[in-house]
């Protein structure tokens, strides 16, 4: 296969030309048969002069012919450089050679060697359909010195020398027959050669242009993993971080405003707490590890401990509700459900003003079910921007979580009737 390495997508690649099919015959062979056969016939025929019973006549009148032959092979050999294939000139050439080869076959048969070129160059010289033609032409020829010499002596001698002329002319067509036939699977061979060739081209072209293509993709795939990656670290960094520094907080605007030494040692632990919590989730982030919550507990006891310490925290009585048979799920799908529920929980915190707060985990086969319900002052979930101002990880940073493992978050609300948020995530068992 061509190394195809450093070549532009679009190149354009030459396609070489296949040869074309060889003639049947060699044109050299084709070119020197006449004079060559002709000479041959004459060195015959003086040979056998005193057999056949050649006289001055005769002998003038060969010469006469041979001359006339020799004459119309030069004006051939130049005419056929600018009148090559078969056509009215070919044609013209072939019969005026067959009439003197005829001519010479009739003093001496030997001559006849002269005519059996015309089984070689008819279909080079000849159109198809004069063919047949020009093949008894010469049939006709070789037939006359086959009888020993025309014309026949009797009725006989006509009745052979027309089973030969038939004879011959059916073995000159069949051979030229396979010759055609040849030559059209050599055609064929060119063209199949052809279509090969250019597939090869095509195939060559398709490697350059599927190599820049899997260098476009390792780029986009490169640039994909790292936005991911970024929107992972700012899902994690909002979901722990930012929610427990946002506690912290909250807890030291508390200290800073109450005079007693309890309820003020009090909130300053849980401010230590959250920004241990916070250090912890931090570091967990950045290697892409389980949240701390996780670390000793099961889903279930880490969601009833974040729900006691966020209740502890902003004075929201809430309340952890389990239902079906607890499994162990796959670490994922676990630390989803735990982010999910932290984030709808900072939600209700900042904007809900509730009274009450329910958080329940159902079991139910192929699917685990978190439910967030609050009896605060709800809102219109049409009326949403599409993007969280404020951080940009609200609600669609729980949808985004929930199908990433190919679930769903839905949100019900209305103003004034509290808020339920529910996300429905496969149930995937641990280790798989």
């Amino acid at each position: 296969m061509a190394d195809t390495e450093g070549v532009a997508p679009d190149a354009t690649l030459p396609v070489p030309e296949p040869q074309a099919a060889p003639p049947a015959q060699p044109r050299l062979l084709l070119r020197f048969s006449p004079p060559v056969l002709l000479g041959v016939g004459l060195v015959l025929a003086a040979a056998t002069s005193s057999l056949v019973g050649m006289d001055g006549t005769e002998w003038t009148a060969a010469g006469i012919l041979a001359a006339a032959a020799l004459a119309l092979q030069l004006w051939w050999d130049r005419a056929a450089r600018s009148r090559p294939g078969p056509g009215p000139a070919g044609a013209l050439y072939y019969a005026l050679r067959s009439v003197l080869a005829f001519g010479l076959a009739w003093i001496n048969p030997f001559c006849a060697f002269y005519a059996a070129v015309g089984c070689f160059d008819t279909e080079r010289l000849v159109p198809r359909r004069w063919v047949p033609l020009g093949l008894l032409a010469t049939a006709a020829t070789i037939a006359g010195a086959q009888i020993g010499g025309l014309p026949p002596d009797d009725t006989a001698s006509w009745v052979f020398y027309g089973m030969l002329v038939a004879v011959n002319t059916g073995i000159f067509l069949t051979v030229q027959q396979d010759t055609e036939k040849e030559e059209d699977r050599a055609r064929e061979r060119v063209e199949t050669i052809r279509e090969l060739e250019h597939a090869n081209i095509a195939l060559e072209r398709a490697l350059v242009e599927n190599a820049a293509l899997h260098d476009q993709l390792m780029l986009q795939a490169r640039e994909a993993g790292i936005a991911d990656e970024r929107r992972r670290l700012a899902a994690e960094i909002h979901d722990t971080v930012a929610q427990d520094l946002t506690g912290v907080i909250t807890q030291l605007q508390v200290v800073t405003d109450t005079q007693e030494q309890g309820p003020a040692r009090v909130h300053a632990e849980r401010a230590l707490h959250l920004a241990r919590h916070s250090l912890g989730e931090a570091r967990r982030a950045v290697a892409n590890l389980a949240p701390v919550a996780l670390a000793e507990d099961d889903l279930p006891e880490a969601l009833k401990k974040t729900v006691v310490r966020w209740s502890e925290r902003t004075g929201v009585q809430a309340e952890f509700a389990l239902t079906g048979s607890d499994e162990p799920l796959h670490e994922e799908v676990q630390g989803t459900l735990l982010r999910i529920a932290a984030e709808a929980l900072s939600n209700t915190a900042r904007h809900a003003e509730a009274t009450r707060v329910g958080v329940t985990l159902s079991y139910m086969g192929e699917e685990v079910v978190l439910d967030v319900r609050d009896d605060g002052r709800g809102f219109d979930p049409s009326a949403l921007p599409e993007r969280d101002t404020a951080s940009g990880f609200g609600l669609k940073g729980m949808r985004a979580r929930a199908e990433r493992l190919a679930g769903e978050l839905t949100v019900e609300s209305e103003p004034g009737l509290g808020t339920a948020v529910s996300a429905r995530v496969p149930s995937v068992p641990y280790g798989r």
